[in-house]
């Protein structure tokens, strides 16, 4: 059993930064996928970015060059470095691990989340 908590969520201005983090306990996580989702109000949860662990990662269209993801295997901890924030990032965001079967990129496939992290961007 794998437990992730994340961490890092807040209220932003437009064009601002934050960092999310999500750290796990349980099961070290060195060898997993790990993904980070997000769900805005009224909208399906949806990948934001993944993280394989040979070192690959996919950006959704929508976050690539702005966002990128990262892992401290050491301490069972993925990142998710979020610049120049839009209005339309505004969403909670969940760290999810554990890939079960199928692609990376459908939250259904996964076997761990955390609780999430409310992330707003004010325009």
């Amino acid at each position: 059993q794998v437990r992730l908590v994340e961490s890092g969520g807040g209220l932003v201005q437009a064009g601002g930064s934050l960092r999310l983090s999500c750290a796990a306990s349980g099961r070290t996580f060195s060898g997993y996928v790990v993904a980070w989702f997000r769900q805005a109000p009224g909208k399906e949860r949806a990948v934001a970015a993944v993280s394989w662990s040979g070192g690959n990662t996919y950006y959704a269209d929508s976050v690539k060059g702005r966002f990128t993801i990262s892992r401290d295997n050491a301490k069972n901890t993925v990142y998710l470095q979020m610049n120049s924030l839009k209005p339309e990032d505004t969403a909670v965001y969940y760290c999810a691990a554990g890939l079960s079967s199928g692609t990376a990129l459908y939250p259904a496939n996964y076997n761990y989340w955390g609780q999430g992290t409310q992330v707003t961007v004010s325009s």
